[in-house]
């Protein structure tokens, strides 16, 4: 037992000295070589034991503890940089390392191959993997990527939204005829979901139709049959309405039962090529339809616009009437000593209609500055012209003066001197005016319909060319159409120097509108040969004509030599614009745009500060404010100079 105990003391290094002194040299020797050569000993030991852990196994798979080593790295990487990736991205990593742990190295994505690529067989085994980090990397390469893209379009969108705004600003300055509503590029008429619905049922209606051909051409008459009554349910339920707050109360169980009918339609009946030969078909078909409704509303448009309204009628037929019914001597108006005076600011205006004249006088007197040297000249025809002396005797304009005529009084305007009438007793032209090809419907007229406006037939338009006949003792006269409304005193106009001119007329041309090509046949030589196609037209409706210059430029006469070579048609078609054109080719002397605005019979567009500053507005066009079909943001100009409650009006049932 004392010799157990003395052998770890000996083997501890630390035999004491004999004298009983302290031990100074033997335990720092012990600790020495414990220190250089056991321990560097344990330390290699140690290491060795690591490489084991760490390194493949014979089978090429990693051991337990290098899988949870690699489990930790991976579980940090991923830690720092979940906040930047998606939850798609994470989950896919999380796929992968799921994979790997069950297929082993070989089985993971990135491992190099070794010299021999076409051989398994020679893989050593030394495969370098693609670590949970190198894949993020890649998919946040590729995010970067799909942003770029994503930033690329967006470029793209913002450009065609900025094309699209640009367009939208140029359909506003363009004139046309139909605009607003039915034009894809007006915002202001646009109301976001308001007819989504009725859309959508109308849709359903669409491809109902279509299933429906292909079923019964497949024999399958029970979804055929269905298809049928859903589309008729849909149609009732659908009827006129434009807008959702239209729709009856069953549209939505009705979409229900659509849809399902579509869905089992769809599922048994669906061929990609069938569909789309239908709806070919169905396409082809609406755009023919709608080329004969064009054709139909222009006809029915033109026809509107040559009738008298009822109320006018009514008015003209009272009185006419009570103008026969007066003694004669109160059928005379005062101031007769006024139509010759040229120092007086004199009006010529030519019209069959009562009310438009009426407005044409009551708003020039009432914007005149000096309404007493005002002097109007009337003439119509022998149907209205009791209605014409009644109307201004009952509503004398003021101190103004007026006088009324009869254009089958001027007796010099016959056949023999007047071409146009001479022509139109024809019976060529009687063929083409009247009968204008026998047109058996109504799309099928439309397009000769327009030839057959009595204005183009009555010499009432064409009288403009016979001013100095009818007022030989005047200098200066100003034409006025009754389709106008005088917004402005007009008197500045006879000071306007003409330079030599016979016409002082607003043009109409812009960068290629109105101009002589618009109007004439320039493939015949006669017009090829005199006149410039590029020349600007000018506005029949407001001019202020030199009768001094037009006697001795022969006017008159030149318009006869123009309308001798028009027998056949072959210089223009129709109306007076046409003659009038060539007759003052050269002559005509442009006044300031704001003397005379058009459009306002066809042009929806037209600003409201150049229709505010313009001297006069201008109704021609189809849609006169007399009619039914005027535009009604137009109409105010004119109804504000009519006194609705007059005797007269109101029995006739005239309203604003």
């Amino acid at each position: 037992m004392p010799r157990s105990k003395r052998l770890p003391a000996a083997a501890g290094g630390g035999r004491r000295s004999g004298g009983g002194g302290s031990s100074g040299f033997r335990p720092p020797v012990v600790l020495l070589l414990f220190f250089f050569v056991l321990a560097p000993l344990l330390v290699l030991a140690a290491r060795r034991s690591t490489r084991t852990l760490v390194s493949p196994d014979q089978t090429g798979s990693p051991n337990f503890s290098s899988k949870k080593a690699a489990d930790w790295r991976e579980q940090l990487v991923i830690q720092h940089l979940k906040p930047i990736l998606t939850k798609e991205t994470l989950q896919n990593a999380s796929d992968a390392e799921k994979t790997s742990f069950k297929m082993g190295d070989d089985a993971r994505v990135g491992s190099l191959p070794t010299a021999n690529k076409d051989s398994k067989d020679n893989l050593d085994g030394h495969q370098l993997l693609d670590s949970p980090a190198k894949v993020a990397r890649r998919q946040l390469r590729e995010k970067r990527r799909e942003k770029r893209a994503m930033e690329l379009v967006q470029q793209d969108d913002e450009a065609l939204v900025k094309l699209e705004n640009a367009a939208i600003e140029h359909s506003k300055a363009v004139d046309s005829a139909i605009l607003g509503k039915y034009s894809i590029w007006r915002r202001d008429n646009e109301n976001e979901n308001s007819d989504s619905t009725v859309r959508l049922m109308r849709d359903q209606i669409i491809m109902a139709r279509v299933y429906m051909v292909i079923a019964k051409s497949k024999n399958r008459l029970d979804l055929y049959q269905e298809l049928l009554t859903r589309i008729k349910e849909s149609q009732r339920a659908v009827g006129e309405a434009n807008a959702d707050s239209d729709l009856h109360r069953s549209a939505p169980e009705k979409i229900k039962a659509m849809g399902q009918v579509l869905s089992r339609a769809r599922e048994a009946l669906y061929d990609c090529k069938a569909v789309i030969q239908r709806l070919r078909v169905m396409l082809q078909s609406a755009d023919e339809q709608v080329r004969s409704l064009k054709k139909q509303s222009t006809f029915l448009s033109q026809l509107a616009a040559k009738t008298i309204p009822n109320g006018i009628h009514c008015l003209s037929m009272r009185l006419t009437i009570d103008y026969y019914l007066l003694p004669p001597e109160k059928r005379k108006f005062p101031r007769s000593e006024n139509l010759e005076n040229p120092s007086l600011y004199h009006y010529a205006l030519f019209s069959d209609n009562v009310l438009a004249a009426s407005v044409v006088v009551n708003s020039t007197i009432m914007n005149a500055k000096e309404p007493a040297k005002h002097v109007f000249h009337l003439v119509t025809d022998k149907l209205n012209i009791g209605a014409m002396n009644m109307w201004f005797l009952l509503n004398p304009p003021g101190n103004a003066t007026i006088h009324v005529e009869n254009v089958d009084d001027f007796k010099w305007l016959n056949s023999s001197y007047c071409p146009v009438l001479r022509q139109l007793e024809s019976a060529a032209m009687k063929e083409y005016y009247f009968k204008a090809d026998h047109p058996t419907t109504l799309s099928a007229g439309s397009s000769n319909l327009k030839y057959r406006n009595p204005k183009y037939l009555s010499m009432l338009n064409h009288l403009r060319f016979y001013l100095p006949e009818v007022y030989p003792k005047l200098d200066k006269i100003l034409f006025l159409d009754d389709d106008i409304v005088v917004q402005k005193d007009l008197t500045a106009l006879w000071s306007v120097d003409l330079k030599g001119n016979v016409n002082g007329a607003v043009e109409t041309c812009g960068e290629s509108f109105h101009r002589f090509d618009k109007y004439l046949n320039f493939s015949n030589p006669h017009i090829a040969r005199n006149f410039d196609p590029n020349s600007c037209g000018w506005a029949y409706g407001m001019n202020i004509f030199d009768l001094k210059e037009w006697k001795k430029k022969d006017i008159t006469g030149i318009y006869h030599k123009w309308q001798n070579m028009n027998e056949d048609r072959v210089l223009w078609k129709l109306g007076t614009l046409p003659p009038g054109l060539l007759t003052f080719y050269k002559l005509t002397h442009p006044l300031d745009k704001s003397w005379h605005v058009l459009g306002l019979g066809y042009n929806p567009s037209i600003d409201h500060s150049e229709i505010q500053n313009a001297a006069v507005v201008h109704y021609n066009g189809n849609m006169k404010p007399w009619l039914e079909l005027a535009m009604t943001k137009y109409r105010p100009y004119w109804t504000k100079y009519i006194k609705y409650d007059h005797p007269y009006v109101r029995g006739c049932k005239l309203s604003e």
